[in-house]
């Protein structure tokens, strides 16, 4: 496997596209499947620009998504025009393209080499489907390792997925036979609340006791609110409006050994009658914790993450893949492409692009507020 990147910022999708290609330099012969980032300013032109990068480098399959913000190795464009392509040689036979107009290869389904032909897979899906997280399980169950990774489509104005050709709605991405290696790992972009300091701090968990839709009335037998301004403390609880944008609520993943969980929003709090309302439905018996959300968290659980994937990786990566909220960025680390240099800086130089979503995929779950990262090994 080899792969090469170019990206550039342009004001128009066809100077962004001849600014990707110089980049790019000479087409590799092996190269077979290319990966498409477009920031929404080219949202329109998305067909045309397909159209011209495919004629451009003979190469017939392609994946990818519109993005608010597009990601290359140690730079990210942020709300501004912008294209990142990546052009890998995978092994001929060990790749399908697939949406919902080509279906994956049916399960147990094995490629001329005897592996696996569904056992990983890329995927971009269309925020505005309905039951997204129930459609990303259902294909996570389709694919023999159960990974999926990826993203939700961002943009101001109208999404779209490519996926051979532009499309709308739904999954669609790139299944990946067992023959081709990757390492992939999650980020948080929060830490948990926790009671005590130092080795004998804890997140502290709760357990709903009485909820309706996404409102929490009790925790633990007691009044939400009252829990929730206990786990904050007394400074925080003063102005619990602004403590809305950094404290979320966190749902812990059911079997996970790595204290793993999904961040959903604090979307409403009900003072008089002490509820708390949340971007997720509750139900009886539900665990929480809350988390807050700060530059200092997300650089250290990224750097964590790092130091496991490169142990795991051995060596440096061929390519990669990173897809990141749109609420972390230079909103969350303070400086534009500070994310991105972090990256660079601990595992090298290599390809590697992706682009801001409006949701994260790992695994079987849709995240938000992570970063995603795989790496072609």
């Amino acid at each position: 496997m080899s792969f090469r990147i170019g990206h550039a910022r342009a004001d128009s999708w066809r100077e962004a596209a001849a600014g990707c290609l110089r980049a790019l330099g000479d087409i590799p012969p092996t190269a077979n499947v290319g990966f498409l980032y477009f920031t929404d300013h080219f949202a329109a032109d998305a067909e045309s620009l397909l159209a011209h990068l495919r004629a451009a480098t003979d190469i017939g399959h392609w994946v990818g998504s519109v993005g608010i913000g597009v990601i290359a190795t140690g730079t990210e464009y942020m709300d501004e025009p912008a294209v990142a392509v990546m052009l890998a040689s995978l092994p001929d036979g060990e790749f399908h393209v697939f949406s919902g107009k080509s279906r994956p290869p049916a399960a147990g389904a094995r490629t001329a080499s005897g592996a696996e032909a569904a056992h990983f897979a890329i995927v971009h899906g269309d925020p505005a489907t309905e039951d997204m997280p129930a459609l990303i399980e259902d294909m996570s169950g389709k694919v023999g390792s159960g990974f999926l990774v990826g993203g939700l489509s961002s943009s101001r104005g109208a999404t779209c997925q490519i996926a051979d050709e532009v499309l709308q709605g739904g999954l669609s991405g790139l299944l990946l036979s067992s023959n081709v290696g990757v390492a992939t790992r999650l980020t948080q972009g929060c830490t948990p609340l926790v009671a005590g300091a130092g080795h004998d701090a804890i997140a502290v968990r709760h357990v709903v006791t009485e909820g309706e839709r996404n409102i929490i009335v009790s925790l633990d037998g007691r009044p939400a609110l009252d829990v929730f301004k206990e786990d904050i403390g007394e400074v925080l609880s003063r102005d619990l409006r602004r403590t809305a944008h950094f404290i979320h609520a966190g749902i812990p993943v059911a079997g996970s050994d790595t204290g793993d969980y999904t961040v959903r929003n604090l979307v409403g709090i009900d003072p008089g009658n002490k509820l708390i309302a949340i971007g997720a439905e509750v139900e009886a018996g539900m665990p929480i914790l809350f988390c807050k959300r700060d530059a200092q968290s997300a650089r250290e659980d990224l750097v964590r993450m790092l130091d496991s994937i490169a142990e795991e990786a051995k060596a440096a990566p061929r390519g990669g893949l990173y897809y990141s909220c749109l609420g972390r960025g230079e909103h969350m680390f303070g400086e534009r492409s500070a994310e991105l240099e972090l990256i660079r800086d601990r595992l090298g130089e290599f390809p590697l692009v992706g682009f801001f979503c409006n949701g994260e995929i790992s695994h079987n779950r849709l995240y938000g507020y992570t970063g995603v990262l795989t790496l072609f090994l």
